[in-house]
């Protein structure tokens, strides 16, 4: 990471596979401060299809930030190569896998060797699937994960996750059904909380993406 890091909400940069990756940092109130608590952990969020018009500055994404930066946990939102300032290229979620791993090592080099906390929303949430395969996390958090054939004709092979996952998903996603997403998680014998009324984008029900997570953290 380039620069100090001097106050929460503050873009900063990492190193990425293809060169910088803008991200924005949320702290727990009072860090850091002299008498203040150290964070609990590191929360690496990712944020939906940037092709689709997916940044770190979706309304989800700074939920999920928020709601962890409020849990105590230091949350890093980045975007993804190729998107705002990072650099590269998008690479359909390979590359893009190997820069939050990467992301990852470097805000434990500044934090500490903190447990680690996944949360992905939408194609986040599918490589945010492929992250925990090469580092294992405390816990993840995962919002409308793409699994199956999905709206535009495209496909996901989300990974498995571990247990104790959180996956929230809208009844009325018409991007990705919720069908696909019960399939998915079956064989996992995953529990799926579904927002009644809510499709794919959450509006108006961002609220309850934080009461959800709030309410099952430990």
């Amino acid at each position: 990471m380039t620069g100090p890091l001097t106050r929460s909400g503050e873009r900063v940069f990492f190193r990425g596979g293809t060169g910088k990756i803008e991200t924005v940092i949320d702290l727990p109130a009072g860090f850091p401060g002299e008498g203040s608590v150290e964070p609990r952990g590191i929360a690496l969020v990712a944020h939906p299809h940037p092709l689709f018009g997916g940044s770190l500055d979706n309304k989800v994404a700074q939920t999920l930030a928020k709601v962890f930066a409020e849990l105590g946990y230091a949350s890093l939102r980045p975007n993804f190569r190729g998107t705002g300032e990072s650099e590269g290229e998008h690479d359909n979620g390979q590359g893009e896998t190997a820069d939050m791993v990467g992301l990852a090592e470097q805000a434990r080099a500044r934090f500490g060797e903190l447990p680690l906390v996944l949360a992905g929303y939408s194609f986040g949430a599918f490589v945010q699937s492929r992250v925990a395969l090469e580092i294992a996390p405390e816990r993840m958090v995962l919002v409308a994960p793409p699994a199956g054939r999905i709206a535009a004709g495209r496909s996901y092979a989300t990974e498995r996750v571990p247990a104790g996952t959180i996956v929230i998903h809208g009844e009325k996603d018409e991007t990705v059904p919720l069908a696909n997403v019960f399939d998915w998680a079956r064989s996992q014998e995953l529990p799926i909380v579904v927002v009644p009324g809510a499709d794919h984008f959450f509006h108006r029900r961002l609220r309850l993406i934080r009461d959800i997570i709030r309410g099952q953290w430990h």
